[in-house]
Order: C-alpha cells, then sequence, then structure tokens
C-alpha cells in the first residue's frame, strides 16, 4: 500500500498528468489518430494554465486550511503535544546534520513555543522516513537535534520513528500514547493536513483537540487569473490535490471517520 500510495501520487500530481497527456498527444499524433492527438495535447495545456496561471491551487489550499479554526490563545494547561511530520528537509539533514526547516517548519516552531511556556508538557513527534528508497532520517529523529539544541530535555520526548504515511503515524501514536499514559494531547500539523490527519485519528479513536499552524493563503483568496508566481500556484494546487487523493483513497479503504472531517 505505501509503494502504491507513493506511485499514485507521482504520477498523479498535476504536472506529471500534464507530461503524460502531453507525451500522449506526441505518440497518437505520430500514429496519425489526429483527434486523440488534439485532445491529450489540449489537455495538457489546459492543467498546465490551471495550475500555473489561476488561484485555484490557493482557493482549494484555503478550503482545507480553513476547515478547522485556528487557535484562540494557548491552553490554560497542557500536558502533551503530538506534532506530526513533515516539516524537515530530511534529505538535507540526513547528510549535512542540523536540523533544516521547510515550509511546514512552522509544526516544530509552534511545538518548540509550547513546550517553553508549558515545561511539564510531553512532546510527541510522528514521523519516520516517508521516502522510496527508506534511506534518510525521519522527522522523529531530526526533531531531537532540534529540542535539544534548545534546551528541552530528553525525557519529555516521545519518539515514533517508524511511520511512512499519516496513517502509519496515527497507528503508531495510539500504540505510544497507551503505553506512555498520554491524552487528550494537542494534534499539531498543517492547517491543509488537518483535516485528513484527524479524520484518521478519529477513526482510531484516538481523543486530540486539533491545533492549527503553517498557513499558506491569506484566508482572503478566490478563483482569479494569476500570472505572478506560476511556481507558487503549481506547488499550492499539488499540496490540495494530494490531499484530496488521500482524503478519498482513505476514506474508500475505511481509514477515516468522513470523506472531508471537520470539527
Amino acid at each position: 500500500m505505501f509503494i502504491l500510495s507513493k506511485l499514485v501520487w507521482i504520477f498523479g500530481q498535476p504536472l506529471s498528468l500534464a507530461f503524460f497527456f502531453c507525451v500522449l498527444g506526441f505518440v497518437t499524433g505520430l500514429l496519425r489518430w489526429r483527434g486523440a492527438s488534439l485532445v491529450s495535447v489540449f489537455v495538457s495545456i489546459a492543467i498546465l494554465f490551471v495550475a500555473l496561471f489561476t488561484s485555484t491551487g490557493a482557493l482549494m489550499v484555503q478550503n482545507l486550511e480553513d476547515r478547522f479554526p485556528g487557535p484562540q490563545g494557548d491552553p490554560a494547561d497542557l500536558k502533551c503535544m503530538i506534532v506530526l511530520g513533515g516539516g524537515f528537509d530530511s534529505d538535507v539533514d540526513t547528510y549535512r546534520g542540523g536540523y533544516s526547516l521547510n515550509g511546514a517548519g512552522d509544526r516544530f516552531v509552534e511545538a518548540m513555543r509550547l513546550a517553553e511556556k508549558y515545561p511539564q508538557a510531553r512532546i510527541l513527534v510522528s514521523g519516520g522516513d516517508g521516502s522510496i528508497t527508506q534511506e534518510y532520517l525521519g522527522d522523529a529523529i531530526v526533531s531531537e537535534r532540534m529540542f535539544s539544541a534548545f534546551g528541552i530535555p530528553r525525557d519529555r520526548l516521545v519518539e515514533e520513528k517508524d511511520s511512512r504515511t499519516t496513517f502509519e503515524n496515527a497507528i503508531n501514536t495510539k500504540q505510544l500514547l497507551d503505553r506512555n499514559g498520554m491524552s487528550n494531547c494537542l494534534l499539531i500539523t498543517s492547517g491543509f493536513h488537518m483535516p485528513r490527519s484527524i479524520g484518521i485519528f478519529r477513526k482510531l479513536g484516538i481523543e486530540v483537540v486539533p491545533w492549527v499552524v503553517d498557513y499558506n493563503t491569506t484566508g482572503k483568496e478566490y478563483l482569479r487569473l494569476d500570472f505572478t508566481q506560476p511556481s507558487l500556484n503549481v506547488q499550492l494546487l499539488s499540496t490540495a490535490v494530494r490531499e484530496w487523493i488521500g482524503m478519498v483513497a482513505y476514506y474508500a479503504i475505511g481509514r477515516t471517520s468522513a470523506l472531508y472531517p471537520g470539527p
């Protein structure tokens, strides 16, 4: 299932689809199937135009981010928090050392802030090597470097180092929560990732408090042409498509509590 999910995403993301239809148009053109060739080229151009030059991706990500409200002030007390991996450049950190944060690094910045404010709170980091090659350090290992560098004692950390997917995050986390007597923890992850994460945790009966971080949109996005930031546009669309593929697939095989989980 893990390999299949990776392959589906490799070939299912917008730029990959555009490339596929471009190749299909070329091949059908060589075979003199003019109608099929024209349709394939048109589909490829349409995908590229929507992905690169419209705000479709931003609008879709914004919808995901708005599904769960962000924190309205810190909790009165905090015993534990769960941080889902995905916030480090693990390939870089594996070979260069350190703890290089990527675009989802807010997950760990927020965890650090809360850890300093609530010195009694334990921190469970869930994240192994999610690559196909399995040659990199996971976020649980890399995060230990970061927390240690900022003076967070090792005994406050609970590391889940084996998960490769969000579903495995939840399965392995449940076992560690039971083993360590932890419950009703904050679940810290990116806004776009929260619906899928909450759906899986609910399905497994894990009680958590959604703690949304790492917004990628302004909250005021609308559908429009946007020629100013094509690379960001396609990145946002890829993020949204990936989340929806994950939610639909997990719902189809019974791994989530709802197709589009909400509060």
